[in-house]
């Protein structure tokens, strides 16, 4: 049964014959953790997957997951080394490709955030009409304080 798994990876057609929809490449990740991961990943790959987990705010296994899946799109590259306490250890360099996508995850990122910011500006001067009409009424003594 592709047609989930499939979709999923931004593949097959499911079984309804229906074209399966763009889904976001970290099927189970939302925007704004795949722009965090993708950034915390170029200012310091070489973090562990427990700091992920921790700066992220999610369990160890969903980095494990999100890192492989970046890993088989492309966009990082995974290299051993030695750390200070002789232990093996990861690096988890963003590819040229991976550098593009964070490019583009960061661009939907800011542009969601700013939609965000107009529509809260628009709630706070609809808020402050309120209290004003409130004020003029005589219902109170209502400040902004």
């Amino acid at each position: 049964m592709r047609g989930t798994l499939g979709a999923l990876q931004g593949g097959s057609v499911p079984e309804s014959g229906a074209p399966a929809p763009r889904i976001h490449p970290f099927a189970d990740m939302t925007e704004e953790l795949s722009y965090r991961l993708l950034k915390l990943l170029e200012q310091n790959p070489d973090i562990s997957q427990r700091e992920l987990s921790r700066q992220l705010g999610v369990s160890l296994g969903k980095v494990n997951y999100c890192l492989n899946s970046l890993v088989e799109r492309g966009w990082v590259k995974v290299q051993n080394f030695r750390n200070s306490h002789n232990k093996l250890a990861y690096a988890y360099l963003l590819t040229p490709g991976g550098i593009e996508e964070k490019a583009r995850v960061t661009l939907r990122f800011l542009q969601r955030k700013l939609a965000e910011h107009e529509s809260i500006q628009r709630e706070i001067a609809e808020l402050r009409r309120e209290v004003e009409r409130g004020r003029g009424s005589g219902k109170g003594n209502l400040s902004l304080g």
